[in-house]
């Protein structure tokens, strides 16, 4: 069978050929049409060069169409794999350095808090421009396949206002689902999961062995287990508060909710430094960095190295390629989707993004009803609803009003800034990113003014956080070779993202 797949922001390391390796691996796909785009072309070249071996070594005859031209990638293509980040890692340092200067200490900053929400801002503007261009130049009905953070809101901005059937893709859950199955002693397709919220806050709601219900043996599990009572300790406390176990990383959950990271003093006792993924201020900001520099100083020798092999045996975890699968050959495949709610989850909101089990077969991804939600969980998920739903609003209107409000009403941003250093904060971060920012102009302008003034809250300037480690250089990376290429190819996500099978 032949179709055409196009991917945005291609240049993306890991994810790109790691996507490309689990989509090549179905036997059917041989023949598939791929395009890949990006905005950097030097980015995607050097990514197009190291996937077209890949093909090549593979006995595949794919030849990658590569293009800077992203409306000559989406021409009739039937799938749209979306893995951008609107601003690269200039935008992402202001995303964390900035809210530093007020006490807003993130781990990573793509989902909620100052950096996830401004990071919806870029991304959001961009988003209905890619979703213009599939509704104007792809196959009609054409399924958006969105890897891009903050995953909410881009996929609610999609389907609400871009006009594009759009699914969000995380892998949060079969991370966290391996981590449950270690704790117990056991192997990952011994435990059977039920997981639903909405995507980084989603909760194991149900957790079994062998038919009998393993939730309540989770807390001891965690506690007594010798890698885990260090390093998700944010975790470990969220399953002792509210009784359910959460899909997302230390470091990632520690900046979603109000408790964990509004003390300086007492960060670090619910993070670990053996990981940036365990808490560190500005970690993944650190990893993407390193991981960058390092690809584009060792690219020679990642030419060099074994290729991809594409089999059943080497295939990720990632769900775009099987959902693909699903719909093209019928195969049943059950995941969890990022979907508009419509009543799967009954004490959400209806037009929120919620994260849910659901089935692909070739009549189409079908999401059955979970029910409500544990009261608690669904009560922290709620808080972070309606951040989302003014961070969307904001964005496509490019309403600063609503966008200041998003923030006020962000669970950290809350816990440590009072309102006039939120509307200062987010002065400073539209000024900074005001090239990603088109439909902010006028707000911008008044704020460029307003912080002219002179008459300003005072900040922490310099302050690099709590936990905060040295981003390393090229030539400290040479030092261990391997951790750093490991590093360069798993950087888009890390360690969130599940190893494939070996």
């Amino acid at each position: 069978m032949s179709f055409k797949v196009a991917f945005v922001g291609a240049g993306s390391i890991g994810f790109t050929r790691g996507l490309m390796r689990d989509l090549l691996a179905v036997p059917e796909f041989k023949d598939i049409q791929v395009a890949f785009t990006d905005i950097n072309a030097h980015n995607l070249d050097m990514v197009t060069q190291l996937v077209q071996r890949d093909i090549n070594e593979n006995g595949l005859s794919i030849e990658i169409q590569a293009t800077t031209d992203r409306r000559e990638a989406l021409k009739d293509a039937r799938y749209v794999f979306c893995v951008v980040r609107i601003g690269g890692l200039e935008a992402f340092q202001h995303d964390v350095d900035i809210p530093l200067k007020y006490g807003v200490d993130q781990c990573v900053g793509d989902t909620l808090c100052a950096g996830g929400i401004m990071y919806g801002q870029r991304g959001i503007a961009a988003m209905l421009e890619i979703c213009k261009d599939i509704r104007e130049v792809a196959e009609p009905n054409a399924l958006l396949l969105n890897y891009a953070n903050p995953m909410a809101m881009l996929t609610w901005a999609c389907n609400k206002y871009g006009g594009v059937r759009t699914i969000g893709l995380c892998h949060g859950v079969q991370g966290g689902h391996h981590q449950i199955a270690r704790a117990l002693g056991l192997e990952k397709k011994d435990v059977d999961i039920i997981c639903a919220g909405i995507n980084h806050q989603t909760w194991y709601v149900s957790v079994k062995t062998n038919g009998v219900d393993r939730t309540g043996d989770l807390l001891e599990a965690f506690e007594n287990h010798p890698e885990f009572k260090q390093t998700e300790k944010v975790r470990i406390d969220m399953l002792r508060r509210f009784g359910y176990y959460s899909t997302e990383s230390n470091g990632h959950l520690s900046e979603y909710v109000p408790w964990y990271r509004k003390r300086p003093d007492e960060i670090k006792d619910w993070i670990d430094l053996g990981s940036w993924i365990n808490g560190e201020t500005g970690g993944y900001l650190r990893v993407c960095t390193e991981g960058r520099n390092w690809f584009e100083t060792d690219f020679p020798n990642w030419m060099k190295s074994d290729p991809y092999v594409y089999s059943a045996e080497k295939r990720g975890e990632e769900h775009g390629s099987y959902i693909i699968e699903g719909l093209e050959t019928g195969r049943v495949y059950r995941g969890h989707f990022n979907v508009v709610n419509n009543g799967v989850i009954t004490n959400l909101p209806d037009d929120a993004i919620i994260e849910a089990p659901g089935y692909v077969d070739r009549n189409g991804i079908n999401m059955p009803v979970v029910g409500d939600l544990p009261l608690g969980c669904a009560a922290v998920c709620n808080v972070s609803i309606s951040v989302q739903r003014l961070a969307v609003e904001a964005a496509v209107r490019g309403d600063d009003k609503l966008l200041r409000q998003a923030m006020m009403m962000d669970p950290l941003v809350g816990a440590v800034c009072n309102p006039k250093e939120i509307w200062q904060m987010v002065d400073e971060m539209l000024v900074a990113q005001a090239k990603w920012l088109p439909q902010y102009t006028a707000a911008i302008e008044a704020a460029e003014q307003r912080l002219a003034s002179g008459d300003r809250v005072p900040t922490r300037e310099g302050y690099q956080g709590a936990a905060r480690l040295k981003t390393k250089t090229v030539e400290e990376l040479m030092q261990d070779r391997e951790a750093a290429t490991r590093n360069a190819g798993e950087s888009d996500k890390a360690k969130e993202r599940p190893a494939a099978a070996h």
